[in-house]
């Protein structure tokens, strides 16, 4: 996949424009690569990554006007081809099986060193995946010893869209708001709330705010 003589176009993906800024520095810092555009949103990411098809796109998970989740899966279906790496302050060991599941060949962590973030590239450029040993020794538990990963994980119950519900709720967005992000109704929003509680066993819509926002808040450490 890594093209010799070429320099490597990358894509990033992520509504802060100083962690594109501070992406864009560091690979093209680099010689072998070469920052070939950016976008914080999902319809501007799909279109402008369609007419640059770059080789490898980098995407935050948290985006305007969607997840990055609904990205990924937008652009394997559009670009089958396309390495993508998801460059996310969530905790790989919830995230990172979502990710892969959805078409992304890497997952890092924004905490993570330059290194480390360099090392992804390079392993997903040469057809490897791109997890820290930790994720790939769950993988490998999971696949080869037929132990469920998920089962580690308090949230690993949830399915990818109430994980995005717990999260928005987590940073403190009512349900009105919610709908709006995710573009469905507020009953629908509500349905989700009532099977977080049901799968957390949690009693009531108030300690199901405070266990989000402590999730959000824990996780949000990088």
């Amino acid at each position: 996949m890594h093209r010799k003589g070429k320099k490597t176009s990358v894509y990033l993906v992520d509504d802060h424009p100083v962690v594109r800024q501070s992406l864009t520095n560091l690979l093209n810092q680099e010689p072998q690569f070469q920052v070939c555009g950016e976008a914080e949103d999902i319809s501007n990411a799909l279109r402008d990554i369609e007419t640059r098809k770059p080789d490898i796109v980098i995407l935050d998970l948290s985006l305007n006007g969607g997840s990055g989740f609904e990205l990924i899966k937008g652009l394997k279906q559009r670009l089958p081809q396309i390495a993508i790496i998801v460059f996310s302050m969530h905790d790989e060991k919830l995230y990172a099986e979502r990710c892969i599941r959805a078409g992304a060949s890497g997952y890092v962590m924004k905490r993570e060193s330059t290194k480390r973030i360099l090392k992804t590239i390079e392993d997903v450029l040469e057809g490897r995946m791109g997890v820290s040993e930790q994720i790939f020794d769950m993988f490998a538990a999971k696949f080869i010893g037929g132990r469920k990963i998920d089962n580690q994980v308090p949230l690993g119950e949830l399915s990818d869209r109430e994980l995005q519900v717990f999260n928005l709720l987590g940073q403190g967005q009512p349900t009105k708001k919610i709908a709006q992000n995710l573009d469905v109704n507020i009953k629908t929003v509500q349905a989700h709330c009532a099977k977080i509680k049901s799968k957390l066993h949690l009693a009531t819509a108030t300690e199901l705010l405070r266990e989000a926002t402590k999730w959000f808040e824990d996780s949000s450490t990088f």
